[in-house]
């Protein structure tokens, strides 16, 4: 249905998959939906997104998803449900991205001197970590998207493809 290029504006809801069923959202543009099941924050614009299929700003599932959907143009909005095993969401869990830090080596200034499971940081190159335990001298960091390894079920809802748009426009 949607063409390399082209943009599909859609509303979505990312929920992860649990014991083989669609279970609570992590992710969703619908702001009612978000406040209901505790994941809402001001930050967050719950507008429709706008994705060109081909740019790689989605999971690779979504996209492949947006391609085979089978509808008419004409005859949108059309809606789609669909699961996705961790290689086309968010990847698979990579024990090589569990890392061990001296605690000296932890900037806590955020967390006010106390490290603790679930605190999250920020390596000086940008990538972004959860603690996952602390010990005497050490903290485990885990630099693994917090989804990595989990299947999840992705609705979307396509209001409008929009043609692919040349340079200058």
């Amino acid at each position: 249905m949607v063409e390399l290029g082209q943009i599909a504006v859609c509303h979505y809801t990312g929920r992860i998959v649990d014991d083989g069923a669609a279970g609570k959202p992590f992710d969703t543009t619908d702001a009612d939906l978000a406040r209901e099941t505790g994941i809402y924050t001001d930050e967050r614009d719950y507008e429709p997104l706008e994705i060109r299929v081909g740019e790689g700003t989605v999971v690779p599932g979504v996209e492949r998803a947006l391609r085979e959907i089978e509808a008419d143009p004409e005859e949108l909005p059309v809606e789609a449900t669909f699961r996705l095993e961790p290689d086309e969401a968010f990847g698979e869990h990579d024990e090589e991205w569990v890392v061990e830090f001296p605690l000296e080596e932890i900037d806590d200034s955020s967390a006010e001197g106390s490290l603790e499971t679930e605190t999250q940081v920020h390596t000086d190159d940008g990538k972004t970590g959860w603690i996952t335990a602390v010990d005497d001298d050490t903290a485990t960091v885990d630099f693994n998207h917090e989804l990595a390894g989990v299947p999840v079920e992705i609705e979307l809802e396509v209001l409008e493809v929009q043609a692919e748009r040349t340079t200058g426009e």
